[in-house]
């Protein structure tokens, strides 16, 4: 079997040494400030319960990269096997540092060192839920993914406008008619179920519209990223450079964009995972969370949590009850 490993980043909000950083360098530019929310940032003290998901429920995974700001959670243990702490500035330019730029920050993943071929990228909000296997992730070394395509609509402060100047690179470089006659297995799959009617609908749009975003961890080939970050350089290296989010970026999922169009990809069950918007209500994610519905669950933070503190007693509280045993990555 080959090496798969995660990738997860995570910053502290509450770090000093990062409020000074981020403040001394903050913009007052309002629309960047809204891209640049609380939201975006926010710590809500789960971390640990996603080791302690990962120990449970893939322990055949090779390695786990935590990518930081430079601080780590004072409960790591920092000397397990197959922990790998990486900094921004063992991946970023100098001249890019410091950043708070997550799009920035995972458009550098590939160069973390001794990364294996085929990885898994989570964000510290995406929770394994349920046991796992390797070909959950990848069949035969292709990710699974979704042969998904998507009309994108706009957020007020929503991440649409990245998605816009993916999708603007992907149709300088992919024919959609190609795309889909070269994989139509793979774009219209039993897997998908009710869900392939999106791609029978956006059949009369000559370009790509966009593609389905499960908002889960994603399953990546590193030379995959390797070739991207060579053939859309000036765009991936301006979108580095800036420290704060802004509607000119790209992001990574333009490279899982790409392993798409190429066909490099494995149907995954609609299933799979879930996403959840944290809120006043989160008894469909308790539910989901205690009984394992999903094998991975997202738990999105936005601005319509008014009772964080309540918010965040009550999701751990669900967490312990899953996860009460220590991990080998704790101290």
């Amino acid at each position: 079997m080959e090496k798969i490993d995660f990738v997860v980043t995570w910053v502290d909000s509450n770090d000093k040494k990062w409020l000074e950083d981020k403040n001394l360098y903050d913009k007052k530019n309002l629309d960047i400030k809204k891209l640049n929310d609380v939201s975006k940032y926010r710590d809500w003290d789960f971390f640990k319960y996603w080791f302690r998901a990962v120990e449970k429920y893939a322990p055949w995974v090779n390695k786990i990269h935590l990518v930081t700001y430079g601080h780590v959670p004072e409960w790591l243990n920092e000397n397990s096997e197959k922990l790998n702490v990486v900094t921004h500035n063992q991946i970023l330019p100098l001249t890019a540092l410091p950043t708070f730029n997550s799009q920035a920050i995972e458009l550098a993943l590939n160069k973390i060192k001794g990364l294996s071929e085929n990885f898994v990228y989570f964000n510290d909000d995406m929770f394994l839920n349920d046991y796992v296997t390797p070909e959950d992730f990848f069949v035969d070394g292709l990710p699974k993914d979704y042969g998904l395509f998507n009309a994108i609509t706009p957020h007020l402060n929503g991440i649409e406008h990245t998605i816009v100047n993916n999708i603007e690179l992907i149709n300088e470089r992919f024919d959609k008619k190609e795309v889909i006659k070269k994989n139509l297995n793979k774009f219209f799959n039993i897997k998908y179920g009710l869900w392939n009617i999106r791609n029978v609908l956006l059949l009369p749009w000559q370009q790509i519209t966009g593609f389905y975003e499960p908002h889960t961890a994603v399953a990546l080939k590193k030379s995959t990223f390797n070739l991207v970050v060579e053939k859309e350089y000036k765009a991936i290296q301006k979108t580095i450079h800036n420290k704060f989010r802004t509607k000119d970026d790209v992001n990574f999922w333009i490279v899982r964009y790409w392993q798409i169009c190429l066909g490099q990809f494995i149907p995954q069950k609609k299933e799979f995972s879930k996403m959840y918007y944290i809120s006043s209500d989160n008894n469909l994610l308790f539910k989901d969370i205690q009984e394992s519905n999903s094998k991975i669950i997202c738990l999105n933070d936005s601005d319509s949590v008014f009772n964080y503190e309540k918010t965040k007693k009550e999701i751990k509280s669900i967490f312990l009850n899953k996860f009460a045993e220590k991990s080998m990555f704790e101290k």
